[in-house]
């Protein structure tokens, strides 16, 4: 206990009886034994509360991570999907191709919209012929 061996502990019991007396020993000796109660059940308490700081520190670590991802994951989707961005690439896209055929073409004769109806039309019958 301390690194001390039974010579030193019993000098020490000696003194304190030559000090305290037979009267205040008991008393003393109850009180120092309190005393290294307490001093045990706070260095439990320092180190449950320090253990329990190291898990709060990699639970913040994979917090932040995640963190990170959702923001670069909502970087990426507002890129998808700004409207002025995907309206400069098509502009763009519209030039490229301007670009890439010098020669106007000429002009092809107009098409003619076809009439759609819900009528059954009628099968000619080609073997009666």
């Amino acid at each position: 206990m301390f690194g001390l061996g039974f010579a030193e502990i019993l000098i020490i019991a000696v003194i304190a009886i030559l000090f305290l007396g037979p009267d205040k020993l008991p008393s003393a000796m109850v009180d120092v034994a309190k005393f290294f109660r307490s001093v045990k059940k706070t260095i439990g308490t320092v180190k449950d509360s320090i253990e329990q700081e190291m898990n709060v520190s990699e639970i913040k670590e994979e917090a932040l991570a995640y963190k990170k991802e959702l923001l670069k994951a909502s970087e990426d989707l507002s890129k998808a999907t700004d409207m002025t961005q995907v309206g400069a690439e098509l502009t763009n896209l519209k030039d490229d191709m301007m670009a890439e055929s010098p020669k106007p073409s000429a002009p092809k004769a107009p098409i003619t919209p076809e009439k759609i109806t819900f009528e059954k039309k009628i099968k000619e019958d080609s073997t009666n012929v």
